[in-house]
């Protein structure tokens, strides 16, 4: 068994308020849940108006599955929030 993390360090320079940020965020942990069935949750910068850390777990029976599942995610994020910008952390244990 192996467990898959990533952290989006993300920065959302069009958020002029919580509100707006939520809306994209929201957005972003709903269809990475709906396509990927993974638990997403946003773990910082909660306050902060334009930045948020969101975390992305899953567990598979693989390493090599989880890593091409974990690849997925990344690629449908950069594909589908371009005006967003990411720093991006990944770890298998």
């Amino acid at each position: 068994m192996v467990i898959g993390s990533i952290v989006f360090d993300i920065y959302i320079p069009h958020a002029t308020s919580l509100k707006e940020k939520r809306m994209v965020i929201r957005s972003l942990k709903e269809k990475l849940k709906s396509k990927f069935n993974v638990s997403v949750s946003e773990i910082g910068n909660q306050d902060l108006w334009q930045s948020a850390y969101i975390a992305v777990v899953m567990v598979s029976p693989e390493k090599k599955q989880t890593e091409k599942i974990m690849q997925s995610i990344i690629n449908f994020v950069e594909s589908n929030f371009p005006e967003l910008h990411f720093n991006i952390h990944k770890e298998l244990i």
